[in-house]
């Protein structure tokens, strides 16, 4: 006779109780359990033996690969709420958001794929801040490019994604007619486009200055020479220093402020209804978000390095400890500082 998995349970219990009420102890388990299975508590069920064995299957040992992973995944968060809040207020025609919404998810973004992936790679999330960290000898070079094509893949998939879950909405607003131009026009859900009024020298600066504040706000996080915030605290500060730049310099061109930002999303574009167009559009005005960012990664990075990090004092080391001292601890910063000593490298702060 068929007995199925529940009542052939019942049948086993009930086997079990009569017998330990008579005194007798069961041969066997008349119900025989994985063991991992027999480790249950309140939380369930165990399966670690199993979890073990596909942890050591799917575990990148190359340190480089896993860092990135860690970038393509960070990147892919960040552009999922940044391109799903312009697709919402786009297509609502500003029903269901508005400009400032838009960067607020952008800056949640930024915080929740720092929390996510700094702990891996850094969370640099942008080639603009991998290549500025390179040139401050935190990162090594031979990182530089790995990363960048990591974080331009993440923005493509997570553009992708968007467009699959907003695709109804898009043609809805556009009319089937996916265009740069007109006020119907959709490709800024994904990257970003210069105003009308906007020249070629100011498109440059605008990216240039917003990606030079960025770096020159957050090299301090984690210089301990500084006044460096709590590690766990970095990634929502980061994210307000975002949402700043966006609330303030993102009117003239998108502040996109990160080439993985606008070239992942434009190939997306570009693949997916857009054509050449997201390219070719306003004299091919597309290298400016790619190239100015660049340089103005590294404008900020010499400005903290000759503003401020070359005028801090020298941590002490093994401070010897006088009780009967009465000196307030401030006044260590008011020393000037040491001479610098060849060959000491600047450490800066890795997200």
């Amino acid at each position: 006779m068929h007995v199925d998995g529940t009542e052939g349970q019942v049948q086993a219990n009930k086997q079990v109780l009569g017998m330990k009420e008579r005194g007798q102890v069961p041969d066997k388990d008349p119900w025989p359990v994985a063991p991992e299975v027999r480790k249950m508590g309140d939380k369930g069920p165990s399966f670690k033996p199993q979890m073990e064995g596909v942890k050591r299957t799917l575990r990148v040992t190359n340190p480089l690969a896993r860092e990135c992973l860690g970038e393509l995944l960070g990147t892919f968060v960040l552009l999922m709420f940044g391109c799903s809040a312009s697709a919402q207020v786009k297509t609502s025609r500003e029903t269901k958001g508005q400009y400032l919404s838009a960067n607020m998810a952008f800056s949640v973004g930024v915080m929740s794929a720092m929390y996510l992936c700094k702990g891996v790679s850094g969370a640099h999330l942008n080639p603009a801040v991998t290549l500025s960290f390179c040139s401050l000898g935190r990162v090594p070079w031979v990182k530089l490019l790995p990363y960048s094509l990591c974080q331009v893949l993440g923005a493509y998939l997570a553009s992708g994604l968007v467009f699959l879950v907003y695709y109804d909405a898009i043609m809805d607003f556009s009319g089937g007619n996916l265009t740069v131009y007109g006020a119907n026009e959709t490709a800024s859900i994904f990257a970003t486009y210069p105003s009308e009024h906007l020249s070629l020298s100011s498109s440059i600066l605008d990216q240039v200055v917003g990606t030079a504040m960025l770096m020159l706000c957050i090299l301090p996080l984690d210089d301990q020479k500084n006044s460096p915030a709590p590690d766990a605290l970095i990634p929502p500060i980061v994210a307000v220093v975002v949402l700043g730049i966006g609330m303030s310099m993102s009117s003239n061109c998108g502040g996109a402020i990160n080439p993985a930002r606008d070239l992942g999303p434009r190939l997306l574009t570009l693949t997916a209804g857009w054509g050449t167009e997201v390219f070719t559009c306003y004299n091919y005005w597309f290298w400016v978000p790619m190239m100015a960012p660049l340089l103005g990664g590294m404008v900020g990075s010499g400005m903290y390095l000759v503003f401020i990090a070359w005028h801090l004092p020298d941590l002490p080391t093994n401070p010897p400890i006088d009780s009967s001292s009465t000196k307030p601890t401030t006044e260590v910063w008011k020393q000037p500082p040491a001479p610098e000593k060849e060959g000491v490298e600047l450490k800066t702060a890795v997200f």
